[in-house]
């Protein structure tokens, strides 16, 4: 982006000459840290243009954070970086000539950010500070929260979207699909779970989930390496227990990602997926009820079998959806998943830890 067009959003929201320095790699927005000298220069802060093609209502962002940031004030412990004000006094800036979204937050100091996790000591304090966040706000009402992305874990909107794909795919891309498709099909008993699960919200409660949960979205101190907070907020909404620590078993536990075609090598981490549980557990307290501590394992096998789901419904509905750079990524990482999920399966029997065609719903 234009280095002029980031300094003229800057000056908007701080006092003094900016110095902009490109900030993380993310793929949605761009990101800058701005600092600014000169006299009565305001503190650095973090800038963001919004992504106004996938956030077409952006101020629902804001409007979250919000809330969130007013629950963590007041909650016990994480630091949540304030939202920077313009000089007009509002949240936000619009660039007329570009259209461009612009916000800002604080920056933390003595902060940084870590990508891959490498003991399961990294893995508990990632799980413990997302559960630890969710806990804090468990005083919010979450009907005043926006839906950033409707329906994003519905998994009988996922399924019904999967069986639409396959109705109407081409023959070619339906028949390189087919073990793949009989194989989801057979655990619709997942769907069945998710299903009832609706049906009981004294027992499986809504709750603010972060629905992005990973050790590079936790904000951690460069003095001590503790978590300070999540960060990347802009999924944050209403959600139900197996979204977040389902979204860690998936993108933590296994031992390649998915994008990888090395198909025997796939498997379960089993300290990993302990530590995942154990932190989850730890930093959400006694938040969960009993049919949700009960089911907490089936939280993986959801969110595992919901990828599957998506990856093969986009190829079959010729990858509009997800970014490829060869024509079978798409099916390649939905076999990735299924695969993830068929160890998921037996890594829960092997340890004893569920019977999982068997599992007793509420």
């Amino acid at each position: 982006m234009n280095l002029s067009i980031i300094e003229s959003a800057a000056r908007h929201f701080g006092q003094g000459t900016p110095k902009v320095t490109s900030l993380g790699n993310g793929l949605i927005h761009h990101t800058y840290k701005v600092e600014y000298s000169g006299e009565g220069a305001s503190q650095a802060i973090v800038l963001q243009s919004i992504n106004r093609q996938l956030f077409r209502h952006p101020e629902n962002l804001i409007h979250n954070y919000k809330l969130v940031y007013d629950g963590i004030v007041n909650g016990d412990g994480l630091k949540l970086a304030p939202l920077i004000a313009t000089h007009e006094g509002n949240w936000y800036w619009i660039d007329e000539p570009n259209q461009l979204f612009w916000r800002a937050t604080g920056f933390i100091n003595g902060s940084y950010t870590q990508t891959i996790p490498n003991t399961a000591e990294e893995v508990f304090k990632t799980a413990e500070c997302f559960g630890h966040f969710t806990r804090s706000l468990n005083k919010i009402d979450t009907s005043q929260l926006e839906a950033i992305i409707p329906h994003f874990h519905d998994l009988a909107l996922r399924y019904s979207q999967f069986e639409k794909a396959v109705a109407q795919a081409s023959m070619q891309r339906l028949l390189r699909s087919t073990h793949i498709i009989a194989e989801l099909r057979q655990r619709i008993h997942l769907v069945q779970f998710y299903e009832k699960v609706q049906q009981q919200p004294a027992d499986f409660l809504t709750r603010v989930m972060h629905h992005d949960c990973k050790l590079s979205n936790i904000l951690l101190d460069v003095n001590t390496d503790q978590a300070l907070c999540p960060v990347d907020l802009d999924t944050v909404m209403p959600g139900l227990f197996f979204s977040d620590v389902g979204d860690m078993i998936r993108s933590m536990s296994p031992t390649r990602d998915e994008n990888s075609t090395e198909w025997e090598a796939i498997a379960i981490n089993g300290d990993f997926y302990k530590a995942i549980i154990a932190g989850y557990l730890q930093g959400i307290g006694d938040n969960l009820t009993p049919a949700e501590k009960e089911n907490i394992h089936q939280a993986g096998l959801i969110m595992v079998y919901m990828q599957s789901l998506r990856f093969v419904a986009d190829y079959l509905n010729e990858d509009i959806y997800y970014k490829t750079t060869y024509p079978e990524q798409n099916l390649n990482r939905a076999l990735n998943q299924l695969i993830l999920l068929e160890r998921l399966e037996e890594y829960l029997r092997e340890e004893g830890i569920v019977q999982v065609q068997r599992q007793r719903v509420y």
